[in-house]
């Protein structure tokens, strides 16, 4: 029994040491795991251009550039968009000048708090803004050095792919070596097809998105269809955020009540499509792991790393399951982390819509 106990504080004793370890290397370890998760995802593409006969260092640039195009495509339509809200920034001002008055009304006659007292109260709060504010420029300038590294690793990954993986093998023993490239095989493939299985999500929400908001007549609609779209690669609450913000941008702008219960509408329409149709279809067959997992992992990924940590956290949690479930003494916990088997009769009607909505995005 001692034994057993003293196994168990060791284990402990690991496990807080690799979380502390996590929290004091992230500055090394997000650009680097980030580079690693994105270098899958061109892994197919430029084993294609070399299969042309072109170079392996010139396939991983053209990767790196198309990368670079994508991602420069997406920030130019969201500030061009910008641009269109910045263009009302005046209205939107003048109105919330006037709805913060009406606050400041709603707050004296119901809390007795004078207007004097809530202005000084403000006031009080103007050094945490300014703080904010330099902790922003501060950021802003971490996510620039850290993006070059990011690049630099996707390239690097891309390039010494081969000997990255040869070097894993002779790890272990020549009688393991067709376990370790399973597990390799199948860890690249698993974040290769979450990343594709989430642009794919990302761009159907942002079209359906757009439509409902541009019914409703939501102003600067493709705006907040991008916002909230983009705001998926944040699980769970990424979308409640952008949907959040697109009604106090309308309510600002005096959008009608029928209107901000409209955009609450399209929310809701969007994610039962979403959780019914488009995951089961999209990104539920490719990463198999249980939703208490997947927000245990989530939480995990936000307090050691912040926003990088999220995004990192589902593909690494479906990674590990790969190789928990090809160590024997780790299966337990890859059936831990695993999806629970559950037989149920699905809906027909949803059965048929997910053949044709299949048969859309192949």
């Amino acid at each position: 029994m001692t034994i057993t106990s003293i196994s168990i504080i060791k284990k402990i004793v690991v496990l807080f040491l690799v979380f502390a370890g996590l929290y004091y290397a992230q500055g090394f370890l997000i650009p680097l795991l980030i580079g690693g998760v994105l270098a899958t995802l061109f892994l197919p593409f430029s084993k294609w251009l070399e299969s042309k006969k072109i170079p392996k260092g010139l396939a991983a640039l053209i990767c790196l550039i198309t990368m670079l195009i994508v991602v420069t495509a997406i920030g130019f339509l969201l500030a061009w968009q910008l641009n269109e809200l910045v263009k009302d920034f005046a209205l939107i001002k003048e109105k919330t000048v006037y709805q913060f008055y009406r606050a400041q009304q709603y707050i004296l006659f119901h809390f007795g708090i004078s207007t004097e007292n809530q202005v000084t109260a403000l006031k009080e709060q103007q050094p945490f803004v300014a703080d904010f504010i330099k902790l922003i420029a501060g950021s802003i300038t971490s996510i620039l050095t850290q993006s070059i590294l990011i690049l630099v690793y996707v390239f690097c990954i891309i390039y010494y792919r081969t000997h990255l993986k040869n070097f894993l093998i002779k790890l272990y023993p020549s009688t393991k070596k067709k376990e370790v490239e399973k597990v390799i095989f199948h860890s690249t493939r698993v974040s290769q097809q979450y990343l594709l299985g989430l642009a794919k999500m990302i761009s159907i929400l942002w079209v359906m998105y757009f439509i409902g908001f541009t019914i409703l007549g939501v102003k600067n609609a493709l705006f907040f269809a991008i916002l909230c779209g983009l705001l998926e690669v944040i699980p769970f609450v990424g979308n409640i955020i952008g949907t959040t913000l697109t009604l106090l941008v309308a309510a600002v702008n005096g959008a009608s009540l029928p209107m901000l219960g409209g955009i609450v509408a399209t929310y809701g329409i969007v994610q039962l499509i979403q959780g019914w149709i488009l995951e089961p279809l999209i990104v539920g067959s490719q990463v198999k792991i249980n939703p208490f997992s997947t927000i245990i992992a989530l939480v995990i990924g936000e307090l050691l790393w912040g926003i990088p940590g999220i995004f990192i956290a589902i593909p690494t949690i479906a990674i590990l399951k790969i190789v928990f479930d090809n160590v024997a003494s780790l299966k337990p916990y890859g059936y831990l982390i695993g999806e629970v088997v559950v037989r149920k009769k699905e809906i027909e009607l949803v059965k048929k819509i997910q053949k044709q909505v299949s048969k859309l995005i192949k």
